[in-house]
């Protein structure tokens, strides 16, 4: 970007306005100064702050109001020109200048101002107690700088300022009559904190220090330097200081020292590292970072995305159950703008006795938003700082973005490790028991039925997710039925049950290459033979299927979880026909592949019941 630099007021003011702009140009003082200096940008490469800068001097004498008016509106900030020696010049500022921008301005987006006393070659005292209310009178002025154009004082000190004014503006952090921090500056240094305090015991120690130190100034803090920056927060304020570690207090102590001594730069450098904007709200280029998809391709958390979400799980699971608490998880968002996960998560993911998300379940819902919402994942990745805390460039470099499907195909395999599942079954089939069943609930189990559910199970370490299809299947859309492997479900004691299977599967899938399962539920019921032209296991043959399978959760004792084993495989392997998928051999070897994998680490179930 370019910083436009406004210089008021206009020419016949004598205060030296133009001379100063050509003596900052040129580093000399002209001999001949027109009545307005021409446009100047200077280029970046000599800018304190390494910014093309424009330059733009005003005429009354040469230009309308209402250029005036323009420019004011386009300048990133306003150096308003008095004379030292001359104490009408000085009274303009307030009562016409300052009034002048503050109309012609946005309340919202107040321009900065730096007020400049040129000619102090001509006096031996400071106009400063003169400009000292002004400054307290008026919290768009950011500085004030005595200077000469004619022995070029303070000429490039000037410059410094009016940069610093626009990269590191005070009237975002700070209320000068209140003499404290902003709520939107302590907000945000707050989840600054918060991130930085890696083990959530409320204080910074000096490992997590010296990696805020590195994470924002790319230096570490020397033992003594430490040591320092704590004497001073000891010798200032009670609790600013904990068990030798910094805390909130404190680190909020610290900004404030630094804004009120001049330092808005350490401040703003914390600020622009952790994402924040000019108003102190999380950038979006920081929260969406680009992320391409391209078709049949889908998104998943890679190996350092999952360990730095197992490193939050653990941070605020305080007492060591495997589990977050409602009052862990408040903790755990707080970094958030709002509540991510409702009440309805509880009852879609792996709970523990009392209901409470575990550890399984956590990972199962951010592998799920990752699959669904990457778009959502890398915002929420974003509030809790990953890019930050993994010391990766952005979000994205925690996303997996897997290959096209069809190349899966014609290399007969898969590098993905989430599938999806379509259910398909009538009203009454069994589907909501097949969902309860994930989570190894039955039917004794008096749950309110959820718009969905995950469960973490041991098997292939692989993630698989399910979706139930809603009856009305003359309705479907392409997204309904893209997956990597269909579930039939039918009633065994409903004769009309399985006609609606054997439609589904004719309309939609006997012709596609994905692979599909016939459950047979509520198999603890009596059989009722089944209206259809053949039998539920003579329609699976003559389709190359494997046998219905029989499920129930209609029993003591956890639902078996053998088919759910068997749904993966057939999602994990999309080349294998239907003619070996109803082979022993193939099971037996799945079944072998099960039990290795079991040793080797962990599977997730996700099972989301759509809404109508």
């Amino acid at each position: 970007s370019v910083f436009s630099f406004l210089f008021l007021p206009p020419s016949t003011a004598k205060v030296g306005k133009t001379s100063l702009i050509m003596s900052l140009v040129s580093e000399e003082f002209p001999d001949v100064v027109p009545y307005r200096a021409e446009e100047i940008t200077i280029p970046a490469d000599v800018t304190p702050e390494r910014v093309p800068t424009h330059i733009v001097d005003y005429s009354e004498a040469e230009q309308t109001d209402e250029q005036l008016f323009q420019e004011i509106s386009k300048a990133n900030v306003i150096c308003i020109v008095y004379s030292v020696n001359n104490k009408k010049s000085i009274e303009k500022v307030t009562s016409h200048w300052i009034p002048l921008i503050i109309e012609n301005t946005d309340k919202d987006s107040r321009v900065p101002l730096i007020l400049v006393g040129n000619k102090s070659d001509l006096v031996e005292h400071s106009s400063m107690e003169t400009i000292l209310p002004i400054m307290n009178q008026y919290s768009e002025i950011e500085t004030c700088v005595e200077c000469s154009a004619k022995n070029l004082k303070n000429i490039s000190e000037l410059f410094y300022y009016a940069q610093k004014a626009v990269l590191h503006p005070t009237g975002p952090l700070y209320c000068p009559e209140k003499k404290d921090m902003k709520p939107l500056c302590i907000k945000a240094l707050t989840r600054i904190f918060k991130v930085s305090d890696l083990d959530n015991d409320g204080i910074l120690n000096d490992n997590e220090l010296n990696l805020f130190q590195r994470t924002c100034f790319n230096t570490p803090l020397a033992p003594q330097a430490l040591e320092d920056v704590k004497n001073v927060v000891r010798k200032n304020i009670n609790d600013g200081v904990c068990d030798n570690g910094l805390t909130l207090k404190g680190f909020l102590f610290l900004h404030t020292l630094f804004i009120q001594r001049g330092r808005h730069e350490t401040t703003w450098t914390v600020l622009r590292r952790f994402g924040y904007d000019d108003d102190l709200e999380l950038h979006q280029d920081y929260l969406f970072p680009p992320l391409k998809i391209p078709p049949d391709c889908t998104t998943e958390l890679n190996h350092n995305a999952y360990l730095f979400l197992q490193s939050v799980f653990d941070k605020h699971d305080k007492d060591r159950d495997c589990a977050l608490s409602p009052e862990e998880l408040r903790d755990l968002f707080d970094v958030f703008p709002y509540m991510p996960w409702g009440p309805d998560v509880n009852n879609t993911v792996c709970t523990n006795d009392q209901g409470w998300i575990t550890y399984q379940g956590y990972l199962s819902q951010w592998t799920l938003t990752t699959y669904l919402d990457v778009q959502r994942c890398l915002e929420y990745l974003g509030y809790l700082g990953y890019s930050i805390i993994a010391e990766q460039e952005s979000q994205a470099a925690g996303i997996t973005v897997t290959r096209d499907k069809k190349i899966d195909l014609q290399k007969k395999q898969t590098q993905r490790s989430v599938f999806r599942c379509n259910v398909f079954g009538d009203i009454g089939s069994g589907k909501s028991g097949f969902l309860q069943a994930f989570l190894g609930r039955n039917l004794m189990v008096n749950t309110e039925t959820p718009t969905g559910k995950m469960q973490y199970h041991n098997a292939y370490k692989k993630y698989i997710y399910i979706l139930c299809i809603f009856p009305d299947f003359d309705y479907l859309s392409d997204a309904d039925l893209a997956c990597d492997v269909v579930c039939l479900i039918y009633d065994v004691s409903n004769p009309h049950s399985f006609e609606y299977c054997a439609k589904v599967f004719k309309q939609y899938f006997m012709d596609s290459k994905v692979p599909c399962m016939m459950i047979s539920a509520k198999s603890d019921l009596p059989e009722i033979k089944q209206m259809y032209g053949c039998s539920p296991l003579d329609f699976c043959r003559k389709h190359k299927m494997p046998p219905p399978q029989s499920f129930t959760c209609n029993t003591a004792a956890v639902p078996s979880k053998d088919i759910y084993t068997k749904l993966t495989t057939m999602a994990m392997h999309p080349h294998v026909s239907q003619a070996d998928l109803k082979s022993s051999t193939f099971w037996l070897r799945a079944s072998v592949g099960a039990t290795v994998f079991a040793v080797l680490g962990f599977a997730m179930y996700r099972v989301l019941v759509k809404p109508r």
